[in-house]
C-alpha cells in the first residue's frame, strides 16, 4: 500500500515512490520527492517487532512505524541504554521503549 514497484527491503537501502494516495496519510515518513525508505519487517525473523506493527495498525490504520536515528543534533548515535534513557529525558520525546521496559513522561 505505501510503494510502488515493491519488494522486500530489510536494511533502509532503497528508496520507493510512495504513491500520492498514501502520501498525505503518513506524511512523516514521506520525502519532498515523494520517496520513502522501508525497512520490511516480517513475523518469522521478528515477531516481537511485527507485533508491535500490527497493534499499531489496529489503532491507527497505518501499519507503518517513523525509524530514524536516535540521537540529538551535534550528539553521537544512541547506542547503549543509559545514552536512551538520558537522550529521552533531555528532549521532547514523550515515550521510550527499551526491551520489555516503557518510560512515559508525566503530561
Amino acid at each position: 500500500d505505501y510503494m510502488e514497484k515493491t519488494r522486500d527491503e530489510f536494511f533502509m537501502i532503497t528508496s520507493f515512490t510512495c504513491p500520492e494516495a498514501k502520501r498525505k496519510s503518513v506524511p512523516a515518513v514521506v520525502h519532498e520527492d515523494g520517496t520513502l525508505r522501508p525497512q520490511t519487517v516480517k513475523k518469522e525473523f521478528n515477531s516481537r517487532f511485527w507485533t508491535l506493527l500490527s497493534e499499531f495498525e489496529k489503532k491507527t490504520g497505518e501499519a507503518l512505524l517513523l525509524n530514524t536515528s536516535f540521537n540529538i543534533m551535534g550528539e553521537p548515535i544512541v547506542t547503549r541504554p543509559r545514552d536512551a534513557v538520558r537522550c529521552f529525558y533531555d528532549n521532547g520525546i514523550d515515550s521510550l521503549v527499551l526491551g520489555n521496559f516503557v518510560l512515559e513522561k508525566k503530561s
